[in-house]
């Protein structure tokens, strides 16, 4: 908005930044008050469907990232209320539908989305962002200039754009390793947050959410057997839903039940080939799981593979895609994956998502002695105990009573899931920033305080590890490579369900989502049903005590950045200690990231020796 004084090509100039979102077509639309570009990826109706789009009397212009698999269902309502229809593309139901019902449009939707509409007639931009956050939408609103973009790296060639580093949310980030906000770490630069749209007019933006998850439904007379019987009928529906397209689509495979569930599923439908990440000559390789799994089901299998060469040269190209800085170590095999998969398919079906809504992190397993401690020892007792445990030498059991005399809110280990209070206080030039993590995300448990534990996780999970981390970094590294990620388990109707689930069908024992295992069990051979989660493991913990990574790392924590914001004794002591057998990967990994990313981002403020002179340049 607001173009006056803009060069004309300005706008080609952003769009060429996320070419890698769309590099299959391109095009554009201005008048006096706004300027969209777009690129596109082509997946379905391959020879239409050119944005920007428009409605029927040109006066609303739409740009739009994602799939909706619905679109044939809002499609036949829209044709009833006299619409018509030019081309086969879901982006024409939006821009009718927005036409039709404005932002009711978005109940309709089940898929991944993010979408802006500009009104001409009335000046104003619309845009929205699916209900988990599956696709990404940003704006810049400084008071002056207003940017919006799928990627916060496209606004880097606005004239208008003030580049301006938020340090304020600095420990934020070294306690989560994402902003769990509509934050960024840009100053003026905002999130649309899962589930809301976004209204901008006469310089003023308001935000609102028109879907948010909620246990407000939770059915305890379910059955782990009812609930399965359940489960596979929405993961079948719902892969069949995510196959819609005009190209191949292929599937992620790694050794867990997530992805093998799903592209089980999918294999019923047409043969899928799949995609599996390893390591040679590894324990950390699930590569002889996945091949295996795959001959079972008569689908072909593709091995990719990588070294520690590879994990260490494409950081901070990396740090780049990603636009914030983020720390989680599967992000740069999530890369490769999708690299090695897009010479093959344009479209990619995956398994997140079932751990968050059906309870298969190992962590929920903690609710149930903390909550048998909180129910029969007496909160003053507790934090006694906690305070003296404290004070005392290492002793099993110490970490138990420290944290049980903690509410969930604090001690739920997302929260400080890097560094804690005090760490932070060590490791800051400036403790000053320093701010209390549990305060910055207690409105979520405030939102469920009167649910169980292990169910007050799973809704903190999903609204801040399943969108910040798991579902940025799968949209992010897979874009990268020009391909489209689809995930049939993060999906409205899937969701829904899960939302009713009682824990007695979620978590039992020291077993974890074992009604979708008890579903799985019925399509899948039981060694991978029963399977227990690796997640996707790396050797990068084993890499950081070897040569040349370690030069590498002791470099960056003795740089021009490392300097500006952090002690850098206290990061060699965290360094040393993890060579000396203390694990302390992920602090590790977390300073380091964050130094590339800001070396990428930011290379006026330093000599940036750490980062390849061709990564440095890219900005």
């Amino acid at each position: 908005m607001n173009q006056k004084d803009v060069p004309a090509n300005t706008i080609n100039d952003m769009a060429d930044r996320i070419k890698h979102r769309g590099p299959d077509d391109e095009a554009y639309f201005s008048d006096d008050q706004a300027v969209m570009g777009f690129r596109r990826l082509s997946i379905i109706d391959l020879a239409h469907g050119k944005q920007p789009m428009y409605n029927r009397d040109q006066t609303k212009v739409l740009t739009f990232n994602g799939e909706i698999y619905n679109y044939q269902e809002i499609r036949a309502d829209l044709q009833k209320l006299g619409y018509e229809f030019k081309t086969d593309v879901d982006s024409e139901v939006l821009i009718h539908g927005y036409d039709a019902w404005g932002p009711k449009l978005l109940d309709r939707l089940r898929g991944m989305f993010a979408f802006v509409i500009y009104d001409k007639t009335k000046n104003e931009v619309f845009g929205a962002r699916d209900h988990f956050g599956i696709k990404p939408l940003y704006y810049y609103d400084d008071g002056d200039t207003f940017l919006w973009g799928s990627e916060i790296k496209a606004f880097l060639e606005h004239p208008n754009f003030k580049k301006e580093f938020n340090e304020e949310l600095l420990p934020i980030h070294l306690s989560f390793e994402f902003i769990p906000s509509r934050d960024t770490m840009f100053k003026h630069v905002y999130k649309v947050l899962p589930g809301q749209y976004f209204l901008h007019k006469a310089g003023k933006t308001e935000t609102h959410r028109y879907f948010k998850f909620s246990y407000d439904h939770i059915d305890n007379s379910q059955t782990v057997e009812g609930d399965a019987k359940k489960i596979r009928g929405l993961v079948d529906e719902s892969v069949k839903a995510h196959m819609i397209a005009d190209v191949e689509v292929g599937s992620f495979l790694s050794s867990g039940i997530d992805s093998s569930y799903v592209l089980n599923e999918a294999s019923k439908l047409k043969p899928i080939q799949s995609f599996s990440l390893g390591f040679k000559n590894s324990k950390y390789s699930e590569l002889s799981w996945s091949t295996e799994f795959a001959k079972e089901i008569k689908q072909k299998n593709t091995p990719l593979y990588m070294t520690g060469d590879d994990y260490f040269d494409i950081l901070p190209t990396i740090m780049y895609y990603m636009d914030e800085p983020l720390s989680n170590p599967s992000a740069m095999q999530l890369y490769y994956l999708s690299k090695g998969t897009r010479k093959s398919v344009k479209v990619a079906l995956s398994g997140e998502g079932a751990d968050e809504f059906f309870g298969g992190y190992n962590t929920y397993l903690e609710a149930i002695p903390f909550e048998r401690y909180q129910k029969w020892v007496p909160k003053p007792i507790r934090k006694g105990l906690g305070a003296i445990a404290e004070r005392l030498p290492r002793f099993h059991g110490r970490r138990f009573l420290v944290r049980g005399a903690e509410p969930l809110s604090e001690r739920y280990y997302r929260v400080n899931y890097v560094f804690d209070y005090h760490d932070r206080n060590q490791i800051l030039k400036n403790p000053k920033l320093n701010q209390d993590a549990g305060a910055y995300t207690q409105h979520l448990f405030d939102d469920v305080k009167g649910l169980d534990e292990m169910t007050q996780m799973q809704y903190f999970d999903i609204n801040t590890w399943l969108p910040y981390d798991i579902l940025h970094k799968a949209d992010r590294m897979s874009m990268a490579n020009s391909l489209e990620v689809r995930t049939p388990l993060v999906d409205k109707e899937v969701a829904k369900f899960a939302a009713t689930m009682p824990v007695k069908t979620r978590i039992h024992a020291d077993e974890t989502k074992i009604s979708l295992r008890t579903a799985a069990e019925a399509e899948l051979p039981e060694r991978v049903a029963k399977k227990e989660k690796m997640g996707f493991p790396s050797p990068i913990a084993t890499w950081i005590k070897e040569e040349p990574y370690k030069s590498r790392i002791i470099e960056a924590f003795n740089s021009d950045v490392a300097h500006k914001f952090f002690n850098t004794d206290a990061l060699m002591d965290i360094l040393h200690e993890h060579i000396n057998g203390k694990s302390s990967m992920q602090k590790i990994f977390t300073i380091y990231t964050f130094i590339l990313w800001y070396e990428v981002y930011f290379p006026e403020d330093t000599t940036a020796k750490t980062v390849d002179l061709v990564h440095r340049t890219q900005i």
